[in-house]
């Protein structure tokens, strides 16, 4: 109800709910709250915690999130709070710039992949030009991946047999993918045309939105966090809280938790069966390189909300660093300027840094099916995942310090 109260307050704030409706119905009869009740109820919710009987990984959660709604009810009252401090109560996580030498490696090993005349920026526009989906095929192109991607996962991970996901083709949004969980298995994913999506892109794009990513972690928590356990917390989703790092962490590795290496030649398959060519080899080398380029739309937000950069010089170091166009470029920032997305950016890069190691610190005999399963179907937070990362590489330093003696 907290949520859904200061989801009157913020448009958007409440990504999906699928739970009791007469919780709904009753949020929307009551008079809108002030900012500083809500503040106040999630305080006491807060100390209620501790002395309740739930599972310790329940309080966990649940604290994490009373503590990033206390930050938005905060700054919805007005009170100044700095963006890396709020990007901290929001995610449990101290966000830093990159480091510009990386970047510049980075672009080396895209030289490398990208051989011929001109400028690297002109060669990678012209690769990225090639690898287009002409925008009559993009639907068409979408469902054949996401149907290829369906069959991989339900033999991976069970899925209710009435799962399904539609997808439909928008424009003018700041996005390029979003996924609309409307409960009992089904999703509408939205695809935004404006961004010109690629060949490359669009098996990522659909393993974020649908398989294995956060279409498959909205139905296996129904039938398994929400209809076996009764966690009903967990049929609220709302943006600016510790479950978006990880969820969409796990969702931007989802392709690599589906496929694997080799996805680029998997890919060129799909593709020409539907009589696209793409060079799935290259596009694998390519995103290898940009891998490097992480950090690069996380220093664009500390840029314009830490240290109060022009929009202009934000837009600079992006098309510097990221090698992309002036329009992608605005489209980037024009995102990261909107109110309700400002710090979402680093869900998606603290998210995946996170969630990679986590996947890579595995117990011996543990296999990566195993380990992702447990981020679609507990209630993992941040916090969580990187104490789990630390146990894990001391375990495996003094376990190699012990087999080398």
């Amino acid at each position: 109800m907290l949520g859904l109260r200061l989801g009157r307050l913020v448009p958007g704030f409440v990504d999906s709910f699928t739970g009791d409706p007469a919780l709904r119905r009753a949020v929307d009869n009551e008079p809108r709250l002030h900012p500083r009740a809500l503040r106040d109820h999630a305080r006491q919710l807060r100390r209620e915690l501790p002395g309740s009987d739930l599972a310790d990984q329940r309080k966990q959660f649940l604290d994490a999130h009373l503590r990033a709604m206390e930050c938005t009810a905060r700054k919805l009252d007005g009170e100044r709070i700095g963006f890396v401090d709020e990007v901290q109560r929001y995610f449990q996580v101290r966000v830093r710039p990159g480091d510009e030498d990386a970047y510049a490696q980075a672009h080396r090993r895209l030289d490398a992949a990208l051989e011929g005349p001109g400028t690297l920026a002109d060669r990678l526009t012209a690769f990225r030009a090639a690898d287009e989906v002409p925008p009559q095929r993009l639907l068409g192109a979408v469902q054949a991946v996401s149907s290829a991607l369906r069959d991989r996962v339900r033999q991976k991970f069970a899925l209710p047999e009435q799962e399904i996901v539609e997808y439909r083709v928008v424009t003018n949004k700041p996005w390029s993918g979003f996924n609309y969980y409307l409960g009992h298995f089904r999703s509408q994913v939205a695809v935004n045309a404006d961004l010109g999506h690629r060949m490359s892109n669009l098996p990522h794009l659909v393993a974020h939105e649908s398989y294995p990513g956060h279409h498959t972690e909205h139905c296996r928590k129904d039938a398994g966090l929400i209809a076996r356990r009764g966690y009903a917390e967990q049929s609220i989703f709302l943006i600016n809280t510790p479950q978006c790092l990880v969820a969409e962490g796990m969702a931007d590795l989802g392709l690599h938790a589906a496929v694997g290496q080799g996805w680029g030649v998997w890919t060129e398959r799909i593709f020409r069966d539907l009589g696209l060519r793409m060079d799935g080899e290259l596009s694998e080398k390519v995103e290898s390189a940009t891998a490097g380029l992480l950090t690069v739309r996380q220093d664009a937000a500390l840029l314009l909300h830490d240290r109060g950069a022009d929009q202009d010089d934000v837009v600079a170091h992006l098309r510097r660093w990221l090698l992309v166009p002036e329009r992608r470029a605005r489209q980037m920032v024009r995102f990261l300027a909107d109110p309700l997305w400002r710090a979402y950016t680093t869900t998606y890069v603290e998210g995946v840094r996170l969630v990679r190691a986590w996947l890579d610190v595995r117990a011996p005999g543990e296999t990566l099916d195993s380990r992702y399963l447990r981020l679609l179907d507990e209630p993992l937070v941040p916090a969580s995942l990187e104490k789990q990362v630390r146990d894990g590489l001391s375990w495996l330093s003094a376990n190699a310090h012990e087999n080398s003696i």
